[in-house]
C-alpha cells in the first residue's frame, strides 16, 4: 500500500486534502475577513465614475464589486494553469 492511500488507526486517509488547517488556509482566512473589515468599514457615499456616467454609491458597494471581480479573475487564470 502506497503512503498517499493508506488509512490512519480511525480510518480516514492520510495525506489527502482533507478539513486540516494549513498555513495557507489560515493566511486566506485571515486575509478574507480583514478585506471585509475594510470593506464594510468605509461606509459614507462616493462619487465614482466609469468612462462618461457618473454614480453615487457606498464606498463599500464599490470596493465589494472590485472585490468580487478580482477574485473572479485571480480563479480564472488559477483554473487556466492547471
Amino acid at each position: 500500500m502506497s503512503p498517499k492511500s493508506s488509512r490512519s488507526a480511525d480510518g480516514t486517509k492520510e495525506g489527502g486534502r482533507g478539513g486540516a488547517l494549513t498555513p495557507a488556509r489560515i493566511a486566506v482566512l485571515v486575509l478574507f475577513v480583514l478585506a471585509l473589515i475594510f470593506i464594510f468599514e468605509n461606509t459614507q457615499q462616493t462619487k465614482i465614475r466609469l468612462l462618461i456616467p457618473e454614480v453615487t454609491m457606498p464606498l463599500w458597494a464599490a470596493l465589494l464589486v472590485l472585490w468580487i471581480i478580482g477574485a473572479l479573475c485571480g480563479a480564472y487564470f488559477v483554473k487556466r494553469r492547471r
